[in-house]
């Protein structure tokens, strides 16, 4: 037969027994009786004795005769219980209540046969071995669970964190064909971001922001550069084809389930307040919170960023400007957010 291998940290520690008694001569008669066992015998007068070498040794069995002043027997093993998993109380008696127990307190008939009481000590001792060794397993395999679900959860957000970098990627490819629009998603991100932070809403919506604000105009990827290049009016046509681009990058996003709010970020960035966005014509609070942040950001940018259909403004005047749109394009508290963010506060008048 193999022998089996101990499980990595089991504690194999002999278990010692321990004679309990009031009398020292009944505990020296006991400890000779078992002599013969393999572990160590160690004996006690009080409960509290034998509490406190139940501190300090891995006691399994106890055999008790006799009366203690300060603890009955069930009190007794269920203190020891505490100490060492499977604990017993091997209580000798001579009311006839032989056999009888819950376990935890096993009754002898006095007077004692020693081949019994070695063979009950003998019993117990297998009985808290394979308690421990339980216990042990348990621990260990909650260890291992604890310790995969952790090493499973960091491979998650690598992964997680590449399927954005590589998205990131693609978008910033696409910005660099337009010197008008390049870095504009960092800076979307960056500002978005703080103004979902500055208006006090949860870190995981905060992140959902940012994450939005970098990807929300990957959609453009299903445009055709000849409508992304287009420095003079739109078509009727070509206005149609940039209106799908929110819903175009929420499609390229869907298989990632785990951004989650994203998705809605992303797809509802250019609704209105004022119900006359795209591409759903959501209107109010209807509009997600990020989608908003993200709408009002985007708006300041285009104020003030070079732009071949328009001036580049002022921060300040952006502000201005920004203030008009309160109440129709931009949802008036998102917008006194981000005059706070970008040091407007006061630019209006």
């Amino acid at each position: 037969m193999t022998t089996p291998v101990p499980l990595r940290g089991f504690d194999r520690a002999p278990a010692a027994v321990l004679v309990v008694s009031p009398s020292e001569p009944v505990r020296v008669a006991l400890a000779r009786m078992l002599a013969h066992e393999r572990s160590e015998i160690l004996s006690a007068g009080t409960a509290a004795q034998a509490l406190a070498l139940g501190g300090i040794h891995r006691i399994a069995c106890a055999v008790l005769d006799g009366t203690l002043p300060d603890l009955a027997p069930a009190g007794l093993a269920a203190r020891m219980g505490e100490l060492e998993p499977g604990a017993c109380v091997l209580l000798l008696t001579g009311d006839g209540t032989a056999g009888a127990g819950d376990g935890r307190v096993v009754r002898l008939e006095k007077p004692v046969d020693p081949i019994a009481l070695c063979a009950a000590v003998d019993s117990a001792l297998r009985r808290s071995d394979a308690i421990r060794e339980s216990h042990q397993i348990n621990a260990w395999l909650a260890e291992e669970v604890t310790s995969r679900t952790d090493e499973l959860h960091r491979e998650r957000e690598n992964l997680k964190q590449l399927s954005i970098a590589t998205l990131e990627a693609l978008v910033n490819a696409l910005e660099a064909k337009d010197p008008h629009l390049r870095g504009h998603s960092a800076r979307v991100a960056d500002l978005a971001g703080a103004i979902a932070e500055a208006m006090g809403l949860p870190a995981d919506i905060c992140g959902a922001v940012r994450t939005a604000g970098r990807l929300h105009d990957i959609g453009k990827i299903g445009i055709p550069e000849g409508v992304l290049a287009q420095a003079g009016p739109l078509s009727e046509e070509d206005f149609a084809q940039i209106k799908r681009h929110p819903i175009v990058g929420e499609q390229i996003l869907a298989p990632l389930t785990h951004l989650g709010a994203v998705l809605g970020f992303v797809r509802h960035h250019h609704e209105r307040w004022d119900g006359a966005g795209y591409p759903d014509g959501l209107q109010g609070e209807a509009i997600p919170i990020g989608a908003r942040i993200i709408g009002a950001v985007e708006t300041y940018d285009a104020l003030t960023t070079s732009r071949p259909y328009q001036r580049t403004l002022e921060p300040a005047q952006a502000v201005i400007r920004v203030r008009q749109l309160f109440g129709s394009v931009i949802d008036p508290t998102i917008g006194e957010a981000l005059t706070r963010c970008v040091g407007g506060a006061g630019a209006a008048g």
